[in-house]
């Protein structure tokens, strides 16, 4: 009896305490639960704030014929609305993710109790994760932090109470635009329309059964299923998704069967900084557009960024246009930088570490050190080799190497500007700043400024030209030296001396005559040919000096072509621009840019007449007749060539009736020369650029607008000689050469005696 008296309070004693334990267990719960709501774990956005609900979206740069050439983001999306979803793309991502998502509210209480059963309790991270789209949207919407061991109950609580919000708060269609605006795909892009963009070259719209659902299939594991790197898997895994789709009815079973037999097929576009289309030039609308952003947000109170505001920047560039010029510009740069090496042989500069004042020089050198590093560390440090991805034009290839290698493999490769625009707009049609812009960034087209070389002496024959000579005025091509310029005796390029013969005009441009440039300079006035420059659009500073006939001024490609679209376009030169117009992310229109074209000729249509024709000649019989012999093209083409001095610099000027196109090839370090004239003057390593690019404009018959244009109005064709023997006396002395001797002598006379006996008679200052 007393045993059983005892027994009952223990028993009593266990229930109370099993009961309090359940209780302060209930309660911990509840404050748990509450913790979370409370936002200790991380902010629970209120309704209003979920309404509010702001994107980051990704500016687009568009060329001028509809295609997306690039984008400036911090996260690569594109946002569009629920009608632009396919429905075959709708239905296979709720049969994949979430097949109750139109039953629920937000949270699907079967897969719920399986993670808790099997993810959680009994450890098979192969269960799946259970998580609705509103669920996954919460998550995509309001990223996890680490918080510990608990983690993964605090956040499926957390992203619970979210999902019921944003389930009261939207439509289902809604949520699911969301979704689909939001989720990471493979490659770092965010939202279906990007990632549509980026595998295969199409808007979401456009996909088809076989694309959508690889797409869906790559949100299970993003990187595993990524087709480019993983195209067997993706396959699978696209084959799963169908299988869900049609153990749903949202397909047949033949659909099923001859979809799953389609092989996997991608259209990969980079939309990263450094690849794809035009890289140099969507980096030079870049920095134009910024610069515009701060006016604009200035002027209107704004706060508008470039890479989340999801601006549409529209460009000038033809897309099509530009992956010719790019393919022209690869297959004429790897064969020429092979001639390049060979020509150098084993004694190349490139071929032994960089020196000590090329170190010096180097960025990775400034930054050791600024961080102050002494020279012994820097030293020592940067004579460490260690694996560095580099360039090759058979592709990227890893190399043990130090910086000073590196520095000496880099320094040894050829560069190029090319820049293709209309003359009569000066809207950038083409634009290749480089060979590649991951490893040279710097812009050739824009940044770099070079000697021009021979393409100057078409601004030269155009003053003339405006100053009364004629294409069929001659000048004997006999050397002469200068006494008042040091003795400077300038020969042509061939080097022989004995031809003094006199040329005309336009065979001495169509040969590119140093000689008979440097005559008509003298004759005509250096002042005066520099101001002609001007006025056809040249900024630059250009030395006063008679050299200059031969292009010693360093000029950008940017520039020179500014200068050019003169000649194309009566006499009036038209200012380079890239934007046409830019909108914002609802597509009203913030800015119409305008093409700017000079108001007055700075030459008569006489003059523009003569000189085009005059280039013309330096197609079909002179210095870029290979355009004619070797590539056959058979358009209007007027040209010039241009080689430096030591062949550091070769050039190329197409001038045709619709667009203007400069290209330039070099070394970057400025002690490289091509060893030899016949590989790097313009004629061989600039001008086979534009023939090849423009071969391939002239057999598409869409370009027919530019390639089968015609110069109008330009009158007889030039019908004189070339040249014509000197007779006696004029080999003695010429009479142009007798007037420009005389007033030299005359000018030295009076510097010597301090003026002129007049002037010294009635006091006046020899000016």
């Amino acid at each position: 009896m007393a045993k059983k008296q005892q027994q009952k309070p223990l028993k009593k004693r266990l229930l109370q305490l099993v009961v309090t334990l359940s209780l302060l267990g209930v309660v911990s719960i509840i404050a748990f639960v509450g913790s979370i709501y409370l936002g200790y774990w991380g902010k629970i956005p209120t309704t209003k704030e979920l309404t509010e609900i702001q994107q980051s979206k990704a500016t687009e740069v568009w060329s001028a014929d509809g295609k997306l050439l690039g984008k400036y983001y911090t996260t690569d999306r594109q946002p569009i609305p629920f009608k632009s979803f396919p429905k075959h793309l709708l239905n296979a991502l709720v049969a994949t993710e979430d097949a109750r998502f139109y039953e629920h509210s937000g949270v699907d209480k079967l897969s719920l109790f399986r993670v808790l059963f099997k993810s959680v309790l009994m450890g098979n991270k192969s269960s799946g994760g259970g998580s609705t789209l509103s669920q996954q949207l919460a998550k995509n919407m309001f990223p996890r932090r680490n918080i510990g061991r608990f983690g993964i109950v605090v956040h499926k609580i957390r992203e619970i109470i979210i999902a019921n919000r944003l389930e009261a708060t939207y439509t289902k269609d809604e949520l699911i635009t969301h979704y689909l605006n939001t989720v990471p795909f493979s490659d770092n892009t965010f939202g279906i329309e990007s990632a549509s963009l980026k595998f295969f070259n199409k808007s979401a719209y456009q996909l088809k059964l076989e694309e959508a659902t690889v797409l869906v299939g790559m949100l299970k594991t993003n990187y595993y299923f990524n087709p480019r790197l993983f195209p067997e898997k993706s396959k699978k895994r696209r084959n799963t998704v169908l299988a869900q789709m049609y153990k749903y009815d949202y397909i047949s079973k033949k659909t099923l069967e001859e979809t799953q037999k389609l092989p996997l097929e991608i259209d990969y576009q980079s939309f990263s900084h450094n690849t794809g289309l035009a890289p140099y030039f969507r980096e030079y609308v870049k920095q134009k557009a910024k610069r515009w952003l701060e006016d604009y947000n200035q002027q209107h109170k704004t706060q508008l960024n470039l890479y989340n505001s999801g601006l549409k920047i529209y460009t000038t560039l033809n897309a099509a246009m530009q992956s010719k010029a790019e393919k022209a510009m690869e297959t004429h740069m790897s064969s020429l930088q092979k001639q390049f090496e060979k020509s150098y042989g084993k004694s190349a500069s490139w071929l032994q570490p960089a020196s000590l004042t090329a170190i010096k020089k180097s960025n990775i050198y400034k930054k050791l050190k600024k961080q102050g590093l002494s020279p012994e560390k820097i030293k020592a440090t940067l004579n460490k080799k260690h694996e560095v991805e580099v360039f090759t034009w058979e592709g990227k290839k890893v190399l043990a190497s130090t910086t000073a290698d590196s520095l000496a493999y880099y320094s040894k490769f050829l560069n190029t500007g090319f820049v293709s625009l209309e003359a009569e707009t000066g809207a950038v049609k083409s634009w290749i700043g480089g060979i590649n812009f991951e490893h040279f960034k710097y812009d050739h087209v824009f940044q770099s400024q070079r000697q021009v070389g021979s393409t100057f002496k078409p601004i030269v024959y155009t003053a003339a030209l405006e100053n009364g000579y004629s294409a069929c005025d001659y000048i004997s091509n006999k050397t002469v030296s200068y006494k008042d310029l040091d003795n400077w005796t300038p020969t042509n390029a061939s080097r022989d001396t004995t031809d003094h013969r006199e040329f005309s005009l336009w065979a001495g441009l169509a040969n590119s005559l140093n000689v008979i440039s440097v005559k008509l300079i003298q004759q005509i006035g250096v002042s005066t040919t520099i101001n002609l420059a001007r006025s056809m659009g040249v900024e630059t500073e250009l030395p006063n000096v008679p050299s200059l006939a031969l292009g010693t001024a360093e000029i950008s490609v940017l520039e020179l072509a500014k200068a050019y679209t003169s000649i194309a376009n009566n006499g009036r030169y038209s200012t380079p621009f890239v934007i046409t117009k830019i909108e914002n992310n609802e597509g009203e229109l913030l800015k119409q840019f305008e093409s700017i074209v000079a108001s007055q000729p700075a030459f008569s249509t006489h003059t523009n007449r003569q000189i085009i024709k005059m280039m013309q000649r330096v197609t079909d019989s002179g210095t870029a007749k290979r355009l004619r012999y070797n590539y056959k093209l058979k358009n209007e083409i007027a040209s010039k060539t241009g080689t430096t001095q030591s062949n550091k610099d070769g050039w190329y000027v197409g001038v045709t009736p619709k667009l203007v196109t400069i290209c330039w090839v070099g070394a970057d370090n400025h002690k490289l020369g091509f060893k030899s004239t016949r590989i790097g003057q313009g004629a061989n390593s600039a001008l086979p650029i534009f023939a090849n690019w423009y071969q391939s404009l002239t057999k598409d018959a869409s370009f027919d607008n530019y390639t089968k244009a015609r110069f109008k109005n330009l009158g007889a064709p030039i019908d004189c000689p070339a040249f014509k023997e000197p007779t006696f006396i004029k080999e003695l002395f010429s009479r142009k050469d007798r007037i420009q001797k005389r007033k030299f002598d005359r000018q030295k006379r009076r510097k010597e005696k301090g003026g002129s006996f007049f002037r010294k008679l009635f006091g006046k200052k020899n000016k």
